[in-house]
């Protein structure tokens, strides 16, 4: 995990500080005092200065990091932060735990650069409540360790429940197609023209289909086609796709991008499809001018990327920042299963937006939190004062999608009483106006262990627990992760196939065995 040391800023009297945080409290109109205090007092938590009569937590401009993460050690005497914020953008990429079971079915350990666990816990069903329009619930849980004094906290939002496929609006999409050299490889090029065949016959009468390609250059094989009655000219598209020569991937970008917008659709969602195992070789193949054209596009005309990772080879550095860059996601698809799932089970979510530049806060309590981390979102950090600047980037979101963050939390001897309040704050994807949600953690909620919590909260944390031990390759026992309540691979397998047995759920079934997988290779 990574861990970092944070230096407390030197503080102001206690009583100083105790007289801000009344004020706070007294009064309806916070932001004046909150201002003469935050000057005052540039040592006070950021949770102090959240509305602490049950409101939204406001951001804070004084505030001296731009991740709101503190480490762990075993120091208990140590002096708290005076950041007490945590703000990302939401993330609802999945790939990083594809190709992590792809490595392992392979006979090897993915690569610990290429594991993020909000995607290992992203990539499984969740029992939040949903709400009934565009947005997003918030659902705050936690559950403590066998570590003294440590819990696991999970901050749950949830968009409203995936539209049947006749009534999501429709859908204009460009599919960028990698037909290098490189996509010879069995499952790769042959997966990639299966899964688009299987998503053309899904798609609607009145959605519109383009198709590029790209080697060493790119083309447009189709321009942007209403499908009514020509499914048949884009199958047969399809199916004449052939491997070439190297790969210029930023060619195929800028080949896709041009398409989508030469058959933007107005009332549409206007999406690239990016097919790729993001293994750049030729052209432009510098990451940061790639991806300033994504932005520069999504920006102008408000396409999204929805890329889509395939090879046991696979550039997942790249293909994930061109997401996060292109306001999309990603998945990764190793067999037809996998494409099944994507392309079919998920395809409202992943061509569909219910909420665009969401961000996600958490507002802990220096009353009853001693330190805290967030596990994973390190590439989605955004600055705390930048919450509600809504010129700030943040994740899109599509309808049926749950978003996951877990945090490690080491709550102060006795403590007693609230423990954080989390908001999302997102834009109506049609409209662009703001809107928050909120939701509170009290100690008394807390499980009382782990592995007698809810059965999703138990999968959230086998799948946390994975994705932390994956990282650290190189510990000194081999079998454990450094995330407090951390029982090592043996233990979670066993926790992993009663989870599997209990939901009766294939992907969890799925961890039970890669798990097992990784096992045998530590």
């Amino acid at each position: 995990m990574d861990q970092r040391d944070r230096t407390p800023e030197p503080g102001t009297p206690l009583r100083r500080r105790r007289l801000c945080a009344a004020l706070l409290a007294l009064t309806a109109t916070g932001g004046l005092l909150l201002t003469a205090c935050s000057a005052s007092d540039n040592s006070s938590s950021s949770a102090d200065r959240s509305n602490r009569t049950g409101g939204l937590p406001a951001p804070a401009p004084d505030a001296t990091s731009a991740d709101g993460q503190r480490s762990i050690t075993g120091d208990e005497s140590r002096s708290p932060s005076a950041d007490y914020l945590s703000t990302f953008a939401l993330d609802v990429d999945t790939a990083s735990y594809g190709y992590a079971r792809r490595a392992l079915n392979d006979g090897h350990l993915p690569d610990p650069s290429t594991v993020r666990p909000e995607e290992f816990v992203n990539s499984f069903r969740q029992d939040y409540e949903r709400p009934d329009g565009n947005g997003f619930t918030v659902t705050v849980d936690g559950a403590r360790t066998d570590r003294s004094s440590w819990s696991l906290v999970r901050v749950g939002l949830a968009t409203r429940a995936a539209e049947s496929a006749d009534d999501r609006p429709p859908a204009a999409l460009t599919f960028v197609v990698d037909v290098s050299g490189s996509m010879a490889e069995p499952g790769r090029l042959d997966l990639a023209k299966k899964s688009l065949d299987t998503m053309t016959d899904k798609l609607h009468d009145d959605d519109s289909v383009a198709l590029v390609t790209f080697s060493d250059k790119a083309r447009t094989v189709l321009p942007m086609t209403r499908l009514g009655d020509h499914r048949g000219r884009v199958h047969d598209a399809i199916d004449e796709l052939e491997t070439q020569d190297s790969t210029n991937l930023g060619a195929g970008v800028d080949k896709g991008y041009a398409t989508a917008a030469e058959g933007l659709r107005e009332g549409a969602t206007n999406r690239v499809v990016l097919i790729s195992d993001a293994l750049a070789n030729t052209g432009d193949t510098d990451a940061d001018s790639i991806l300033e054209r994504v932005s520069r596009e999504r920006r102008d005309h408000g396409i999204t990327l929805f890329g889509v990772g395939v090879g046991s080879d696979y550039g997942d550095a790249l293909m994930e920042r061109l997401a996060d860059k292109g306001d999309g996601h990603t998945a990764y698809v190793s067999n037809d299963a996998d494409a099944r799932k994507v392309f079919v089970d998920q395809l409202p979510q992943n061509i569909d937006l219910t909420a665009r530049d969401a961000k996600a806060q958490v507002a802990f309590d220096p009353e009853t939190v001693a330190e805290f981390h967030l596990v994973g979102y390190e590439d989605r950090k955004v600055a705390d004062e930048d919450f509600r600047d809504d010129n700030v980037d943040g994740g899109e979101v599509g309808p049926g999608h749950t978003v996951t963050a877990v945090y490690a939390v080491r709550t102060r001897p006795g403590a007693d009483g609230h423990l954080a309040t989390a908001s999302v704050r997102w834009l109506d994807p049609d409209s662009r106006a703001p809107h928050e949600e909120s939701g509170q953690l009290e100690t008394g909620d807390l499980h009382d262990d782990v592995w007698t919590a809810p059965t999703r909260f138990q999968v959230t944390a086998v799948a946390a627990y994975f994705a932390d031990t994956l990282r650290t390759h190189d510990s000194e026992a081999d079998n454990v992760g450094s995330l407090p309540g951390n029982p090592g691979l043996d233990e979670l397998a066993e926790h992993a196939h009663a989870l599997a047995n209990r939901t009766e759920d294939k992907d969890v079934d799925d961890l039970a065995e890669a798990i097992d997988e990784a096992s045998l290779m530590k």
